[in-house]
């Protein structure tokens, strides 16, 4: 249940104080938080918040100026992208791409496309593969190597909301037959998965973080979801300050609601 308290869990990789500027603005401050073994933890916020750019701290692409990023040991990571642009006329099966990978088993590939429920299209070219297939086969490619950590860059991006519940079932029942750590970027400010251990809502530094609130009987979640609301939490939070168009703190009023939507 999600009232009683987890029991440590390994960490996998920790950012400490990290700040980074591009070309003197600063786009990352004094931003801390873990990603556990077994965890979810989904990062939210605003265009501009800094979300791609600690997705690529997290990865290994970008070096903040300052903080520290502590990864554990011998450490496998596994991306998602948004999306993959892939030429119309190159002729590519969904089992051959995966198979892209250097290193890759026939095996493996049948072990991740039956993970993900993606094995019917196996022989089907690549670009003819539905919007919620296509992310699959993403998620498919990010678990090649057995990951300890998978990064998802808005993974329900372009998928209609029944498509979207499919694929945050999937994710949650990805990391517990995997028991991997999870960190999931997403633009929504409204609807993030119900089995999300840590929401950090991100613009610049860190606004606030938690647990999702269980409102199923919110009037305005009902409207949006209806009866689906089993499989999608909205989240609700309060931050003691603002920011201006520019991401800049403007003002400290406690009490005051979020205004990113």
């Amino acid at each position: 249940m999600r009232g009683l308290s987890k029991p440590m869990t390994e960490s996998l990789i920790e950012l400490d104080r990290v700040c980074l500027a591009f070309s003197g603005r600063a786009v990352l401050e004094e931003v801390s938080f873990t990603v556990g073994r077994g965890e979810i933890v989904t990062l939210i916020g605003p265009n501009g918040a800094g979300k791609s750019t600690i997705m690529k701290i997290a990865l290994g692409l970008l070096t903040p100026d300052r903080g520290q990023v502590r990864r554990a040991k011998g450490i496998s990571i596994g991306y998602m992208p948004q999306k993959i642009s892939i030429e119309d006329n190159l002729p590519l099966t969904v089992q051959s791409f995966l198979k892209l990978r250097p290193g890759t088993t026939d095996a493996q590939v049948t072990e991740v496309m039956e993970l993900v429920r993606i094995a019917h299209v196996a022989t089907c070219p690549v670009q003819q593969v539905s919007g919620g297939e296509m992310q699959r086969v993403l998620m498919a490619r990010a678990l090649l190597g057995d990951p300890d950590l998978i990064v998802l860059d808005e993974p329900v991006q372009g998928v209609d909301i029944t498509g979207q519940e499919e694929l945050y079932r999937l994710i949650s029942r990805v990391h517990r037959h995997k028991n991997c750590g999870v960190l999931m970027i997403s633009h929504d400010l409204h609807m993030v998965m119900a089995g999300t251990d840590r929401v950090i809502c991100l613009n610049r530094h860190i606004c606030c973080s938690g647990a999702p609130e269980n409102i199923q009987d919110h009037p305005e979640y009902q409207a949006l979801l209806g009866q689906r609301a089993d499989a999608i939490a909205l989240y609700t939070h309060h931050h003691d300050h603002h920011h201006d168009s520019a991401g800049n703190v403007v003002s400290g009023d406690h009490g005051e609601g979020c205004d990113h939507d």
